[in-house]
């Protein structure tokens, strides 16, 4: 069984920082392509970042202000939030497209529970 656990989530004002991250859990081999999304209640969940290989990618809105980053050695993402506005206010989910352990079995599509992030102007 594979997990991925955020932390780090919490009510910052507006101009403030927060740094997300996210651990897979088990004995894990490789993650590939981990990234952020984030989802109000009732609305889609659209993508933030994504990181695979050193390659990232970050949602047009967001560009600038967030940055990923990984430690492979500790199978965690995370995501450093500057200049947060009140429109980044969100549950921030984490999510790897595959997952691999050391014993050769493969999860793919998985999702984190989410950190809420809270924004006040």
């Amino acid at each position: 069984q594979v997990q991925l656990v955020e932390s780090g989530g919490g009510l910052v004002q507006a101009g403030g920082s927060l740094n997300l991250s996210c651990t897979a859990s088990g004995s894990i081999r490789s993650a590939d392509l981990m990234g952020w999304y984030r989802q109000e209640p009732g609305q889609q969940r659209p993508l933030v970042t994504i990181s695979r290989s050193g390659v990232t990618k970050y949602a047009d809105s967001v560009k600038g202000r967030f940055t990923i980053s990984r430690d492979n050695a500790k199978n965690t993402v995370y995501l450093q939030m500057n200049s947060l506005k009140p429109e980044d206010t969100s549950t921030y989910y984490c999510h790897a497209n595959r997952i691999t352990l050391a014993d050769g079995r493969e999860y793919l599509e998985v999702w984190g529970r989410g950190t809420l992030v809270t924004v006040s102007a």
